[in-house]
């Protein structure tokens, strides 16, 4: 089996070593910057899902903040990586199109949980081409809250209300004690489709959990009017078919 096939088969795929040497430490340490950069901020960027309360200790939280391209020229480069493009080509073609990045850094037991969902309600496309890759910048273990999946049930298709943050009678048949674990090492990404459910425990370890999670959609496909979500059209490979004067910010 291949790719393709596997992702058409399970809704996600696991990439092992796809960032190594001397890039993935370039880009661990633009990790570590950004989180350094971000706590001086000001902002509010230690945040909590609504619906990921009930499965967190008092107290939980994680960093959190999107576009780490708009910080780091290496976290740019990782974005074109042929390692890193070649498994998505060969799910969605070679027009791909980047919808945004979100940096995500789980503290050692503190660290809050996601309940199970789908991405799909939070930035719909037509043709539901939508994927993302979470690239890890640490190990995640089961006991540092890693991703969390049940194999196929993208095939489920659009689940309204999917979005994990309310209860739900559909994501009630799919417990996050029952999904697949998907430990991975440093430079590893798991590619999912967006109607995957999927989720991840607290971390209880003493270890902080890194990932940066991209999303991307093909050039033929668009996202439908009336998200409220970044979609930063930037792209990653081939051409973007949907594309025009006023979706590419023109203003005069």
């Amino acid at each position: 089996m291949g790719i393709r096939e596997d992702f058409e088969r399970d809704g996600y795929v696991v990439c092992r070593g796809v960032f190594t040497g001397d890039f993935l430490a370039e880009m661990q340490a633009d990790f570590d910057r950004i989180i350094k950069q971000l706590d001086a901020s000001g902002d509010e960027v230690r945040t909590i899902w609504e619906g990921a309360k009930s499965i967190s200790k008092e107290g939980a939280f994680l960093w959190h903040t999107h576009n780490v391209q708009q910080y780091s020229a290496a976290w740019m480069r990782a974005l074109t990586h042929e390692p890193f493009l070649s498994p998505v080509r060969e799910i969605l073609g070679n027009d791909i199109v980047l919808h945004h990045t979100k940096l995500f850094q789980k503290p050692g037991e503190r660290g809050a949980a996601f309940p199970m969902h789908q991405d799909y309600p939070y930035f719909p496309t037509e043709k539901d081409t939508m994927m993302a890759g979470v690239i890890h910048m640490s190990e995640a273990v089961d006991e540092m809250g890693c991703f969390r999946v049940y194999p196929g049930t993208h095939k489920l298709g659009r689940v309204e209300d999917s979005h994990g943050q309310s209860e739900h009678p559909v994501l009630a048949k799919y417990p996050l004690e029952g999904s697949v674990a998907l430990e991975a090492q440093p430079g590893d990404v798991v590619f999912f489709h967006y109607f995957l459910l999927h989720g991840s425990k607290p971390n209880s370890s003493d270890r902080l959990r890194k990932t940066v999670l991209v999303q991307m959609y093909a050039g033929d496909d668009i996202v439908e009017p009336g998200c409220q979500h970044c979609d930063e059209k930037l792209v990653l490979s081939g051409w973007n078919h949907r594309i025009s004067r006023d979706r590419a910010g023109a203003k005069d």
